[in-house]
């Protein structure tokens, strides 16, 4: 087998035996009359070759060739364009003496352009016929095995212009990823809301848990962090009196990787004026229902074996009452010593400074998330990890927020918004007490949005959910890296051997 040298010479002498015939390798101009493939696939895709003889029209098509079959004075290329595929038949009668002697030359992966009729093949495939043939653009190096794509993982990430050159399953999670943020968009306009974009570079990082990245910007010597929420801009939106608001856009995390988790995602963030988290949850069931129709093509689907049913209403679990089942206790009170015992028992940690609320949190991710297959709210979060949530009324010890869950993974974030100056400032202190106590992941003091507060906000409703997650849902994809164009990844050159997928475990 020839080494990629030894490819990559012989491709090179190839290109230089093009330019001795004066063909240019890298031209700027393309036919302007070409059709695309997938037009000529819709129109004539079904015509048999009796009505292909009656139409006088020809047609220009361009694309890269990914597959040639020589037979003497014939040949069949196989041309891709935008993900269709089209046969062109060469022949040598039919073209220019200098056209077929250049076509010697011509590779897999080189893009070209050809101009002829349409017709069926003996064996019954559309094809274009060529009458004129000329080059667009030559590929140095060759694509992937014939018709079976990149099947090394790794390098399917890495390289992913060729996974979706080459996997149609792969690059038909990304076109359903663009429909899936274009039906996200569809649904939120029609109900009145605005689409707007917050700063990604911010002075005071806030609206979760989670530690920065942080640059500098050097005309104003100043610190500055990528955002890991739009939260709290959006939420000085609706005091401005935009009363239905959201975003979709990147959040970057310094964080661990795994299947679930890449440093930078993508978010949809939406606040609702004069709603509260029951308000956000039928909202939140009517959006999953509608992507699952329009986009999934129906309530229900399949996901890693597990068959999903997205109708509405969504079953409601405590995590009080779920946590209690699943240890055989009482944990109510949520008695910071009776969590610990519990989670000691169990080999579970809350991160420092986290308190009772962290405990209880970490025994329900342990012992009750994994169940948690079908679409399902998760309530009752504890007030002390929930600093930007207004309590329950009646329940003073947790907030009005809800999680939902689908095949035991988190996928979004909602609450009733915290809207008294007074109250969010005590939390913002509880939060920086954790922070003195270890918790590198607290939230900090936001003075300016305290202030912005203070001007008034009404009552609000407020959700994030995780884009990357959904498109997961929908295209039954085990990993965050399978719907990310371009995911983190370890340099090349540090790695030991073997995918790194899960090398930071499933947090």
């Amino acid at each position: 087998m020839a080494t990629e040298a030894e490819i990559l010479a012989a491709r090179r002498t190839s290109a230089a035996q093009l330019r001795e015939r004066g063909v240019d390798l890298f031209p700027a101009r393309v036919p302007r009359d070409r059709t695309p493939i997938a037009e000529i696939l819709a129109r004539f895709g079904t015509a048999d070759a009796a009505a292909l003889e009656r139409i006088e029209e020809t047609f220009s098509v361009a694309g890269r060739i990914v597959a040639l079959r020589a037979f003497g004075k014939m040949a069949f290329a196989t041309l891709q364009a935008d993900g269709e595929r089209l046969q062109l038949w060469l022949r040598q009668d039919l073209l220019a003496p200098a056209q077929w002697e250049q076509f010697q030359s011509y590779e897999v992966g080189d893009f070209v352009f050809a101009r002829g009729k349409l017709v069926r093949t003996k064996k019954g495939e559309l094809s274009l016929e060529a009458r004129e043939l000329g080059f667009l653009a030559k590929a140095y190096r060759p694509l992937p095995e014939k018709w079976h794509g990149l099947q090394d993982v790794e390098a399917r990430y890495r390289q992913r212009y060729l996974d979706v050159l080459t996997n149609p399953e792969s690059r038909r999670a990304f076109v359903i990823r663009s429909r899936m943020i274009s039906a996200l968009r569809e649904y939120l306009d029609t109900r009145g809301f605005l689409e707007v974009e917050t700063p990604i570079l911010q002075p005071i990082y806030g609206g979760a848990n989670a530690r920065p990245f942080t640059t500098l910007h050097n005309t104003y010597d100043q610190e500055l962090f990528l955002r890991i929420s739009f939260e709290l801009y959006l939420k000085r939106l609706v005091v401005g009196g935009f009363d239905r608001v959201y975003e979709i856009g990147r959040d970057f995390r310094n964080e661990g990787v795994d299947r679930k988790h890449n440093p930078e995602f993508t978010m949809l963030e939406v606040y609702q004026a004069f709603a509260d988290y029951r308000a956000i949850m039928r909202l939140t069931e009517e959006m999953f229902a509608r992507l699952a129709e329009e986009v999934g093509g129906g309530m229900t689907l399949e996901y890693q074996g597990q068959r999903l049913d997205f109708t509405p209403p969504w079953p409601e679990v405590s995590i009080l009452t779920a946590v209690e089942e699943a240890v055989g206790e009482d944990v109510s009170d949520m008695d910071p010593a009776r969590l610990a015992r519990l989670c000691a028992a169990r080999g579970l940690a809350a991160r420092p400074g986290s308190g009772a609320g962290g405990m209880l949190d970490e025994l329900f991710t342990a012992l009750v998330q994994p169940s948690l297959i079908q679409p399902t709210f998760v309530i009752d979060h504890p007030r002390e990890i929930s600093p930007l949530a207004k309590v329950k009324r009646g329940m003073p010890a947790v907030v009005e927020r809800f999680e939902p869950f689908v095949c035991g993974m988190e996928i979004g974030n909602a609450f009733s918004e915290q809207n008294d100056p007074a109250e969010q400032e005590r939390q913002f202190l509880l939060q920086m007490d954790r922070r003195a106590a270890g918790d590198d992941e607290a939230q900090v003091l936001d003075r300016d949005f305290l202030r912005a507060l203070e001007y008034g906000m009404p009552p609000t409703g407020g959700l994030g959910v995780g884009i990357d997650r959904i498109v997961m849902l929908l295209t039954n994809s085990r990993s965050i890296r399978d719907v990310i164009l371009f995911p983190a990844l370890r340099p090349e050159e540090g790695r030991a051997g073997g995918a790194d997928e899960d090398d930071a475990g499933d947090a």
